[in-house]
């Protein structure tokens, strides 16, 4: 044998050793693949209800939100339907109910001091005190 065909056997048997790595890589990477492509299957399998049930979810919301945003705007209409109610009542009951309450008073005023003597007037320094400051001050010292 000569050194070219112990050469030759070399390259050829480094050949054959590099063709059986790339042969169980290709074969593992195939195997990989497999394992990708049913996974990926398996996903969309469970995916594809998923986003069935989350479409079917975000309908039913909208519609939900549409009868709130119409109760939302008859309670907006309610109230202001209240509001002008109570200002009408207000500006035709309110003033001819104050003048009947202050009719009424007088004429309770007037029947209570028919009877009783009239009561004299104290004058402090040259001014008349109402009736309810008569009673004289507490001595704020004695706190008993």
């Amino acid at each position: 044998m000569s050194g070219g065909e112990v050469a030759g056997i070399l390259v050829a048997v480094f050949w054959a050793i590099l063709v059986s790595f790339l042969a169980l890589a290709l074969v593992r990477l195939a195997q990989t693949l497999k394992a990708t492509t049913k996974m990926v299957a398996e996903v969309s399998e469970q995916a594809v209800p998923l986003l069935a049930d989350a479409s079917a979810t975000v309908r039913s919301a909208h519609t939900q939100l549409a009868r709130v945003d119409a109760i939302a705007s008859d309670v907006q209409e309610v109230t202001a339907n209240a509001s002008a109610l109570s200002s009408t009542v207000s500006s035709a009951f309110g003033g001819p109910l104050v003048k009947v309450a202050a009719f009424g008073y007088g004429v309770r005023r007037a029947i209570g001091k028919k009877g009783a003597p009239p009561e004299p007037k104290r004058t402090v320094v040259g001014r008349t005190l109402p009736a309810a400051r008569r009673g004289g001050r507490r001595n704020r010292r004695s706190k008993d």
